[in-house]
């Protein structure tokens, strides 16, 4: 997960684009102006958004609109996997494509080999390591990468056409010829049938799927920064949407780890950084510091990870939720932790600007993001309201039971009520 914030300004190499040896011309204070309140903003939509549809999908019934809830266990496992994921990844770019002059030359060398001796083997080079020969040509990063990009190009359909299909449904006509689909794998028979996918759409997410692999291909065959945001947006809303924490102590936690794995992969090493520089995919948001030189094909890019807006985004959503459950028709918590993120982010920016280093997001988004809203609880008086709130996962049959439980009691009682 790319969680940090860079600024590749004034010739730096952490830019999108090519380096060559030679130094890119300083972006002007416009432009610097310009990409951060781009990021700023493009960082805010998802976080709204994401959380007003989070209360929406928390209350469907739609099996294919069912949020995934997380634990106190995830959320204490997932830096820990997340820490793995990176390293596993910054170990498989560095072990197998130091450089592309390396690849480059181990593959020559075998194949000039081959071609005089008439054999398949490798033969014995001092110079180059032959034991990797093999694999950097089967993976070679352009490989590689196109596979990534196939991954991403479906599921940036998929989360594009999920985010614009309430959108869009503004725009059919009232007469447009709708139909009902239901796309159902199930395991096994009888009373040990399970559902393994039970995807209910129509004719105008059709529709939506059509209009967002246009922008798909598009991303596909020229990985336009533009279409990338796009994607990027998408993943951040939906996760934001259909991510949910169980209670704001899963939320502490949760953040609290991020908080340290954050810090750690960005200024105790590279790690961070160049994952997110070999990493042609959709996991960040970028906006080119140059545009208003280079226009559309400006290539000085400063970026945000997408681990900095729907972590965060995350624990927003869940305290609009909790001022929902409040009935107070206020959204307080929400409208705070809002502006703590802004507030958090801002300061990000300004610290990055100031000292031209990439900086963990989450350094300053966490504590903001949690001491606000705890701070207006105690303010209220509302702490223990505010821990003690719990939310079900809708997907965990004992929940589902005993909901009905709740409902056939309190029936029940009604009925009795009546009958007296």
């Amino acid at each position: 997960m790319d969680s940090a914030i860079s600024d590749p300004h004034n010739g730096s190499a952490e830019a999108g684009g090519p380096t060559n040896g030679t130094t890119r011309p300083p972006s002007t204070p416009e432009g610097i102006a310009l990409a951060y309140g781009s990021l700023l903003l493009m960082a805010l939509l998802p976080i709204f958004f994401g959380a007003l549809r989070s209360v929406r999908c928390a209350r469907g019934k739609n099996a294919s609109d069912m949020p995934e809830t997380i634990t106190s266990r995830d959320a204490a496992r997932f830096p820990i996997i997340a820490s793995c994921t990176l390293l596993g990844l910054y170990l498989f770019f560095k072990v197998y494509f130091p450089n592309k002059s390396y690849t480059g030359s181990v593959l020559k060398t075998w194949k000039t080999q081959k071609s005089k001796k008439g054999k398949t083997a490798v033969i014995q080079n001092p110079t180059t390591r032959d034991s990797h020969s093999f694999p950097s040509e089967i993976f070679s990063q352009e490989y590689i990468n196109l596979l990534l990009s196939m991954y991403f190009f479906v599921l940036g359909i998929l989360a594009l056409s999920h985010t614009i299909s309430p959108f869009m449904n503004k725009f059919f006509p009232a007469s447009f010829p709708n139909r009902q689909y239901q796309l159902l794998f199930t395991q096994g028979s009888g009373e040990n049938k399970e559902e393994i996918v039970n995807y209910e759409f129509d004719t105008k997410d059709l529709v939506c799927l059509g209009l967002s692999s246009i922008v798909g291909v598009w991303y596909l065959l020229r990985k336009h920064w533009i279409a990338n945001n796009l994607f990027g947006l998408a993943f951040s809303l939906n996760g934001v949407e259909l991510l949910h924490l169980n209670n704001v102590s899963t939320g502490c936690i949760l953040l609290g780890g991020l908080f340290i794995y954050d810090v750690f992969w960005v200024f105790g090493t590279n790690v961070m950084v160049t994952v997110a520089k070999s990493f042609e995919a959709p996991i960040k948001l970028v906006f080119p510091q140059d545009l208003l030189e280079k226009g559309l094909e400006a290539d000085n890019f400063a970026m945000l990870g997408l681990g900095d807006i729907v972590i965060p985004g995350i624990f927003i959503a869940l305290l609009l939720r909790f001022d929902i459950s409040l009935k107070k028709n206020t959204h307080t918590y929400f409208y705070t932790s809002f502006a703590a993120y802004i507030f958090g982010l801002g300061l990000t920016i300004f610290i990055m600007h100031i000292f031209k280093h990439a900086q963990p997001a989450l350094l300053y988004l966490v504590p903001t993001c949690i001491g606000f809203p705890v701070l207006v609880a105690l303010a209220k008086g509302e702490v223990t309201e505010m821990f003690s709130y719990e939310e079900s996962n809708p997907k965990d049959p004992a929940a589902v039971t005993e909901s009905k439980e709740g409902t056939e009691a309190s029936a029940s009682k009604g009925l009795e009520k009546k009958e007296k």
